[in-house]
């Protein structure tokens, strides 16, 4: 009896473990990202983030993102820390930028950029 008692023991804490592996395994491979589509006439040639509206990160949109295209973006594993709520704006292949326009990127994935 005693054996069978260590045996269960045993299988739960192999379980629980296995669980907190896969977990933390899930989390490390989870890839934050959103769709943008271009509605204007014009392409997008960049994409510049803002958490306090003065400094400006960019995001790689290669060659760009054509008019009537949607693009999906990655952010990359450094800003995982970074705040949800940001504001984002489009560089334009004329040069000229949309509005900045506040973006919660935990609650909402598709981004419509319109000139």
């Amino acid at each position: 009896m005693k054996s069978i008692h260590l045996f269960k023991k045993a299988v739960i804490l192999v379980s629980t473990t296995v669980a907190v592996i896969t977990l933390q395994v899930s989390n490390a491979l989870a890839e934050y990202s959103f769709t943008v589509e271009n509605s204007a006439e014009t392409s997008i040639t960049e994409l510049l983030v803002s958490e306090d509206g003065d400094k400006w990160g960019r995001f790689d949109v290669g060659s760009g993102i054509a008019p009537g295209e949607t693009a999906k973006l990655v952010w990359d594993k450094n800003t995982d820390d970074e705040s949800c709520s940001q504001s984002i704006k489009a560089v334009y292949a004329d040069g000229s930028y949309s509005q900045p326009a506040n973006f919660d990127f935990c609650q909402e994935t598709d981004l419509v950029f319109e000139e």
